[in-house]
């Protein structure tokens, strides 16, 4: 089974990416999902949060304000760093207990869908990376528009990652989601039958 790792920068069109590969066949190993799962009540990643930063940052309903828990974060790089060091684990061996039963059904490949792909260190579980990229000032209007952010906020948002140039430089292919969701799709294509079906 080929594993990708799949990254980009926020609001890139990753998650385009990822539903053209699904619809390919591959298996999606996807962080923010796994994520999401751990943080549910009484899951590892609650407690975790609750025990960091107490019970205010609970809704009514008791589960985690993920937005409160957001702000925390991006605003400052040791809180930040905190939460990583706890959470990052947690995620990691879920996405590696999925890569397992992936392979176990005979899936060609499999997609490691993480934002923070190089920043945690997952890459090395990848064959391959693949980096959703586009122009600094298309990607700031799409996060703009996207969260409803002024451009400071997207700004700080991008600024918070490493640098898309970066990840671009390290990558094993770049595809450059500037253009329409058809022209996307045709280069996933062209990529799934090269990199995927060409090795089978």
């Amino acid at each position: 089974m080929r594993i990708i790792g799949l990254t980009g920068g926020i609001a890139c069109g990753k998650s385009t990416v990822s539903k053209a590969l699904r619809a390919r066949g591959a298996a999606i190993v996807d962080a923010d999902a796994a994520a999401h799962a751990l943080s549910q009540p009484n899951q590892p990643l609650f407690h975790a949060y609750v025990e960091m930063f107490g019970t205010d940052i609970l809704t009514e309903d008791g589960t985690l304000d993920r937005a409160a828990i957001g702000r925390r974060v991006f605003a400052d790089p040791d809180v930040r760093a905190a939460v990583d060091a706890v959470a990052h684990p947690l995620i990691r061996a879920a996405a590696e207990r999925m890569l397992a039963a992936a392979d176990a059904e005979g899936r060609q490949a499999a997609v490691l869908d993480v934002p923070l792909l190089y920043e945690a260190g997952w890459d090395t579980l990848a064959d391959e990376v693949w980096v959703v990229a586009l122009p600094a000032a298309v990607q700031r209007a799409r996060l703009m528009a996207r969260d409803g952010s002024t451009e400071a906020a997207a700004c700080a948002r991008i600024a918070s990652q490493m640098p898309l140039a970066e990840k671009c430089a390290r990558a094993d292919i770049v595809i450059d989601n500037s253009g329409t969701r058809e022209e996307t799709e045709r280069r996933v294509e062209e990529l799934w039958r090269e990199r995927i079906i060409g090795r089978a």
